[in-house]
C-alpha cells in the first residue's frame, strides 16, 4: 500500500505565516503530549523565525522552549528549519559558529534538520550538513532543501540537477520548499516525476502554502506523482498564508486508500485545542484578515506567507497600510533587479524591505539597506541570474565585482565565541546563551539581563517573606 506521511507545522511555520511567529510556548504546552500520539512523520517546532521571536517578542529562551517540547514529545521527530550558513539570522556566520549551532540543536532535542540556502548556493549548506552528520544520533535526519521559485532561469531540469547534487552531498531526504505557494499542479507533476526518476528512492518532501489557492491541487498532484511526505497545518491554523489542512488531506488520502500513519481521533483533538487559541489572536488583531485570505496575485509577486505577515505588521507599525498594494507591485521589480532570488528568508525580508522603502521614500533605491548592499557584494552567495548592472555599479562602484562569500565564511577563528563571552560576562550561563548572543546580540543581551533581574526579584521576595 502506498504511504504518504505528514509534517505538522502549527508550532512553527503555520503560526509564523499567520501571526508572525507570536505564539508563546504557554499556549501550546498542554497539547504536546497528545500531539506526540498523532503519528506525524515530524513536527516542525523550531528554526525559521522562532528563535528571533522568542527573544525579541515573547520573552522566552528558544533553547529552553525546545527542551520543553522535547520533554513532552519524546516519541515524535522534532524538526527545525536552518538557513545554512545564515543559521537563523540574516547574515553568514563562520563555520565554527555554524557547527556549534548544529551541535547544540541536536543536543537540545532536534531530530530533523531541514537545511536550505536562500539562493540555492549549495556551498552554503556544506558546513551545516557536515555538522549534522558529525553530531547525529540514531534519530537525526539531514534534509536537503531547495528554495522553489519561478523565473526565466528556474527550470525543471535545473531543479532536477539540484536534487542530484544534494544526494551526492549526502543528504538523507530532499525537500522542495514552495514558500510562496506558487507551484501549480502541472509544475508539481513534472518536478516530482523528474526528481524521482533522477534520484530513485530517497524520500521526497513537498512544502507549500495556500497563499495563492494552489496548495490542495498541487499537493494532490504531487502525491499522485510519488511524493513521500507533505507539510500541513492543523486545520484551524491552515489556509491563507499557511499550509493546507492536515485533517482535510488525511480524509482525502483515506479515500484513495493511501496509508498516512495518522491517528484520526488525535489529530481532531489537536485541532479542537488550537481553535480558541487562534480566535484569541484574531480578537487581539495579531492575526490580520489579509493573512487568512487567498490572493492569486501572489502568483505574480511570489510573496511567501511569513514575508506577507511581517510586511503587514511593519506597515501597520508605520501607519502605512495604504501603501500595501503599491509595495506588493514593487516586489517583482526589486527581485528582477537582484537576479531573481527565491523569496525566502533572509532574501524575502531583504527584497520586501527594499520594496517598501522604495515606495515610502518615493524614489527607487534612494535608500539601500546594508543587507542589499552586502548581497550585491556577494556575501550571500551567487545570484541565480545576473543582477541589474546600473544598480550593481551604484552599490559597488565602477568596475566593482562581488566577492566569493566562502573566502570569509570558512574562517574558524573562535573570535565570535570569545567576543560573546566578554560582552555577556556573568549573564552567560551556558553555551546556548552565548550562541543566542552571537545570532541576535541586542535581543539576547536584553533577554539575559531581564532573566537575571527576574531571578534577583524572586530571591529578594523570598528573603522578605521569610
Amino acid at each position: 500500500m502506498k504511504k504518504v506521511q505528514f509534517t505538522e507545522t502549527v508550532l512553527r511555520d503555520a503560526n509564523q505565516s499567520l501571526m508572525a511567529t507570536r505564539l508563546p510556548y504557554a499556549d501550546f504546552e498542554a497539547i504536546l503530549p497528545k500531539m506526540d500520539e498523532a503519528g506525524y512523520y515530524s513536527v516542525e517546532c523550531w528554526g525559521g523565525a522562532t528563535f528571533d521571536s522568542c527573544l525579541r517578542y515573547l520573552g522566552e529562551d528558544p533553547w529552553e522552549r525546545l527542551r520543553k517540547i522535547r520533554e513532552r514529545m519524546p516519541n515524535t521527530r522534532l524538526q527545525m528549519l536552518l538557513r545554512g550558513q545564515n543559521l537563523l539570522g540574516y547574515k553568514h556566520y563562520h563555520d565554527d559558529v555554524v557547527e556549534k549551532f548544529v551541535e547544540l540543536s541536536i543536543k537540545n532535542g532536534i531530530d530533523v534538520i531541514r537545511i536550505f540556502d536562500a539562493l540555492n548556493d549549495f556551498r552554503n549548506l556544506e558546513t551545516a550538513l557536515a555538522a549534522t552528520k558529525k553530531y547525529a544520533t540514531d534519530r537525526t535526519i539531514a534534509s536537503g532543501c531547495i528554495s522553489y521559485t519561478q523565473s526565466p532561469v528556474h527550470t525543471v531540469d535545473k531543479y532536477v540537477e539540484m536534487c542530484k547534487k544534494l544526494v551526492e552531498m549526502g543528504f538523507d531526504t530532499l525537500c522542495l520548499k514552495d514558500m510562496a505557494g506558487t507551484m501549480s499542479p502541472y509544475e508539481a507533476e513534472g518536478l516530482i516525476k523528474g526528481i524521482k526518476d533522477a534520484v530513485g528512492d530517497i524520500p521526497l518532501i513537498l512544502h507549500t502554502h495556500c497563499t495563492t489557492g494552489m496548495a490542495y491541487m498541487t499537493l494532490t498532484k504531487a502525491i499522485e506523482s510519488g511524493v513521500d511526505v507533505i507539510d500541513t497545518a492543523t486545520s484551524c491554523f491552515s489556509n491563507g498564508t499557511s499550509q493546507a489542512a492536515t485533517e482535510t488531506l488525511f480524509y482525502a488520502l483515506q479515500q484513495y486508500g493511501i496509508e498516512t500513519d495518522l491517528n484520526e481521533k488525535v489529530i481532531n483533538e489537536v485541532n479542537d485545542y488550537f481553535k480558541p487559541i487562534k480566535q484569541k489572536y484574531i480578537d487581539k488583531g495579531t492575526i490580520n484578515p489579509k493573512s487568512m485570505g487567498t490572493d492569486s496575485q501572489a502568483l505574480v509577486y511570489k510573496v511567501p506567507g511569513g514575508m506577507l505577515s511581517n510586511m503587514i505588521a511593519n506597515l501597520k507599525d508605520m501607519n502605512a497600510m495604504d501603501k500595501f498594494d503599491e509595495a506588493l507591485l514593487e516586489i517583482p521589480a526589486v527581485r528582477k533587479d537582484m537576479g531573481y532570488p527565491p523569496l525566502v528568508t533572509p532574501l524575502s525580508q531583504m527584497v520586501g524591505n527594499q520594496a517598501v522603502t522604495n515606495v515610502l521614500v518615493g524614489e527607487r533605491y534612494k535608500n539601500i539597506s546594508n543587507e542589499v548592499k552586502n548581497y550585491f557584494k556577494g556575501e550571500y552567495g551567487i545570484s541565480p541570474a545576473p543582477v541589474d548592472a546600473a544598480l550593481e555599479e551604484k552599490i559597488l562602484g565602477v568596475g566593482g565585482k562581488p566577492i566569493d562569500c566562502r573566502i570569509e565564511d570558512s574562517k574558524r577563528t573562535g573570535e565570535d565565541f570569545v567576543k560573546a563571552k566578554e560582552a555577556l560576562g556573568e549573564l552567560a550561563e551556558t553555551e546556548e546563551d552565548i550562541m543566542s548572543y552571537i545570532c541576535f546580540p541586542a535581543q539576547a543581551e536584553a533577554f539575559l539581563k531581564k532573566r537575571k533581574e527576574d531571578r534577583e526579584k524572586v530571591v529578594k521576595y523570598t528573603i522578605t517573606e521569610a
